[in-house]
């Protein structure tokens, strides 16, 4: 599912897409606008099927994560920290599976 929130600090919207088990597989930068938010979810739905729209990476201290992201090459969303490669491709594999035909909560109305 994904969840459309917004910032108390900045004011700006942000979405999460979570497992069923609650858990946080995804978020996306923030957003001056709810449409904004919006059109990050369905270009996270459009290219979450295509494997080579995934970014994985390494931080400096030895963990993984990946970024979604759109045709153009702008980042739509980042993974969590995970401590092993194998944690963060089944991150990747939760995206896949679950972004397509999830359904949208907005938690700000």
């Amino acid at each position: 599912m994904f969840e459309i929130s917004r910032s108390e600090k900045n004011n700006e919207f942000y979405f999460n897409l979570k497992a069923k088990n609650g858990q946080v597989i995804l978020s996306s930068e923030g957003y001056k606008d709810k449409s904004g938010a919006k059109n990050g979810i369905e270009s996270c739905k459009k290219n979450s099927s295509d494997d080579s729209k995934f970014e994985r990476k390494t931080a400096k201290n030895g963990k993984f994560h990946f970024n979604l992201k759109a045709g153009n090459g702008q980042v739509i969303g980042s993974s969590q920290m995970y401590a092993s490669e194998a944690g963060m491709e089944n991150g990747i594999e939760s995206v896949k599976k679950n972004a397509a035909n999830a359904e949208v909560k907005d938690l700000t109305e």
